[in-house]
């Protein structure tokens, strides 16, 4: 039987780089409680990053949290339906309200030109998404959100190693927040982080994900349990050492894919900036859902599992369904597919792959 081809999988390094770091754990008996592999992590993250404080936490929808935690969120907060469930979800959970709005047609993003429209009084702040690691408008988001004294949290799950303007896109807003999830390009199995230029923010976010903890171990503010444990550190340890070979694989696999499938008239692909990319994913916008429901079906035929990216869109959710029409990002929704990339993925693979969606 033909083994199963999913949307992704995890990149990891060889297992024998691992072994060292396990031997340390072992050999201090400290697995979690921001240990020293934790710390080194964190450090050699920044240099890489070239940021001046990460803060590593439990998962990409705990960096989230702590953000509205710590920047003291209430109230109505601002962003976009065309993103994954945990960045409306976590909003909710800290008893705020999502308020959606439409995204570009192009990038995919959210509309920075429709953002002020949705500004309310009770409107406390902005939470916009670098989705599938193309960066948003940046600096018209900054400019309103100042205008507004608004707080900013940019969702950048998919936008490690991605640079905007020769700085790193990480550096923008009052926090940005990482995933280091499986499906990632640098995973840490489950993990995420938190990424902000303010040294006093910083350690607010040290205490909240550790109950409320300062240095001295004196309970000084609410905090909860997000920290990230000693193995999931040193899987990233060694996984960050291969992230630009990972990287340069996938670029390479994702232009494949774009050379063969450029000119089939069914299908778009985002629009982006080679240099403002990490190609994490490949995500095509099928012409219409008979194309789509097509395709899938094909492909499925053959063991090879696309995903619908983000389906459905956030404000169509029972849980969120709110009296507005955002169409461009329930088009999108309606017709995206993510296909089959990772940093293992052959030529031959994609080339099947495309057959397979010209012919279907």
């Amino acid at each position: 039987m033909k083994k199963p081809m999913y949307v992704t999988q995890p990149s990891l390094a060889p297992l024998k780089e691992l072994q060292p770091y396990l031997e340390e754990i072992w050999e201090n008996g400290v697995l979690t409680n921001y240990g020293p592999l934790v710390q080194r992590f964190e450090t050699e993250l920044a240099k890489y990053l070239d940021v001046p404080h990460v803060i590593c936490v439990s998962s990409g929808t705990s960096a989230l949290q702590l953000s509205i935690r710590a920047l003291n969120i209430s109230g109505e907060v601002i962003t976009t339906p065309f993103t994954f469930i945990a960045t409306a979800n976590i909003i909710a959970w800290e008893h705020c309200t999502p308020i959606f709005v439409d995204i570009c047609p192009d990038t995919w993003n959210i509309d920075a030109e429709k953002i002020e429209a949705s500004i309310t009084p009770q409107t406390s702040a902005i939470i916009a998404v670098h989705v599938f690691s193309s960066p948003c408008d940046t600096e018209r988001i900054t400019e309103i959100a100042e205008k507004h004294k608004l707080h900013l949290i940019f969702d950048a799950a998919h936008a490690i190693a991605v640079n905007q303007d020769g700085a790193s896109v990480l550096k923008h807003g009052d926090i940005s927040t990482l995933s280091f999830h499986a499906t990632k390009m640098l995973n840490t199995a489950e993990g995420g982080a938190c990424i902000t230029n303010d040294e006093q923010l910083a350690n607010n976010l040290r205490r909240l994900r550790y109950f409320g903890f300062n240095e001295k171990k004196e309970v000084v503010d609410v905090g909860i349990n997000a920290k990230m444990s000693e193995i999931s550190a040193a899987i990233g340890l060694v996984n960050l050492k291969h992230l630009d070979t990972i990287r340069s694989k996938r670029r390479a696999a994702f232009e494949h894919y774009r050379n063969i499938l450029s000119n089939t008239p069914f299908i778009q692909f985002q629009n982006y900036k080679a240099d403002e990319y990490n190609y994490s994913y490949i995500p095509v916008l099928l012409e219409s859902k008979i194309h789509l429901d097509r395709v899938m079906s094909t492909l499925e035929k053959h063991s090879i599992f696309a995903s619908r990216y983000f389906y459905p869109a956030l404000h169509t959710l029972d849980n969120f369904k709110q009296n507005c029409s955002l169409p461009i990002a329930e088009s999108v929704a309606e017709h995206i597919l993510c296909l089959p990339l990772h940093d293992e993925i052959t030529e031959n693979e994609i080339q099947n792959i495309c057959y397979l969606i010209e012919n279907s």
